[in-house]
């Protein structure tokens, strides 16, 4: 019984870490290799589903198993899609009009930084400030941002595509 409950265990882990992973890549625009992981992917489902179904064990220990291997799964795909897939995101930034502590520390610090006059819904005039980074860097420039403008208003988003540009 362990022997059945360790191997329909880790087949999920791995299926559900492939599953994950691969929906990453697609979302990233990068489907060059999605194909052969969603073969690998319900290749290895179908063994762990199969494995599961036909045993002749009536424990609840077997679905616990499945179940797990699926939570641990997510777990480690979204590890492993983190770690390995380069994103970027697009932090916006209002602040207010010609901060120019800010936009200079920013730039001085080695960011790209492009600018937008707007208002407020007070007429106040603001600035849109534009600064893409990769997205391991996030926290440590909204850190950055909010140690020369606390009270800036920011949105981070995550961005499919670059083309031309810096990015740090």
């Amino acid at each position: 019984m362990l022997f059945t409950c360790l191997t329909i265990f880790f087949a999920r882990i791995v299926d559900v870490s492939i599953s994950t992973f691969r929906t990453m890549l697609m979302v990233k625009k990068k489907s060059f290799i999605t194909p052969i992981l969603a073969f690998c992917e319900v290749f290895i489902w179908f063994m762990a589903a199969r494995k599961a179904l036909n045993t002749e064990i009536n424990s609840i220990i077997i679905p616990i198993c499945y179940s797990l291997g699926y939570a641990t799964g997510t777990y480690i795909g979204g590890f492993l899609s983190r770690k390995f897939i380069k994103n970027v995101n697009s932090i916006e930034v209002t602040t207010n009009r010609n901060n120019k502590k800010l936009i200079n520390a920013l730039r001085n610090k080695g960011f790209a930084v492009s600018i937008i006059s707007l208002k407020n819904a007070y007429n106040e005039p603001k600035d849109l400030l534009f600064v893409d980074v990769k997205s391991k860097n996030t926290n440590e420039v909204i850190k950055f941002i909010k140690k020369y403008d606390n009270n800036a208003f920011i949105v981070v988003k995550d961005t499919k595509v670059v083309h031309n540009g810096y990015i740090k």
